[in-house]
């Protein structure tokens, strides 16, 4: 049985328009697959809260009282690791991330009123290392 050539012309773009329509899909379906993929590498990567140079005084005190009252901060007393350097800003944010990390390390963990930082780079110092 012969098919006329115009049913076979049809025929062949019924299935080209089926294979179109699903590659425009393609792009958006691979970022989906790859930024999941980021997302749980980003979200695996170790991270530390730390306080902001730029938070006044009392700001800062407060941050270290809140921080101390939920986690325990026995580092930051004299003659521990981490009571060098001597200053609030140092303070805070030592407190600030043990709060962070006892918390699961989430973004919201280390808000403290806008006033810290989320960092990928390790700040411990000298004996005294950040959880």
């Amino acid at each position: 049985m012969l098919v006329p050539a115009a049913t076979i012309r049809i025929s062949e773009h019924k299935a080209m328009a089926r294979k179109t329509l699903s590659l425009p899909h393609l792009p958006f379906v691979l970022l989906l697959i790859f930024s999941a993929e980021t997302l749980v590498h980003v979200r695996a990567q170790k991270t530390w809260c730390v306080a902001k140079p730029s938070s006044d005084e009392a700001t800062l005190l407060a941050n270290i009282n809140y921080a101390c009252s939920q986690v325990d901060c026995t580092e930051l007393q004299r003659g521990r690791p981490c009571f060098y350097p001597d200053s609030l800003i140092s303070h805070a944010s030592v407190a600030m991330n043990l709060y962070y990390q006892s918390r699961g390390r989430n973004p919201w963990n280390c808000f403290f009123k806008n006033t810290a930082l989320v960092v990928a780079t390790d700040p411990s110092y000298g004996g005294c290392f950040y959880a």
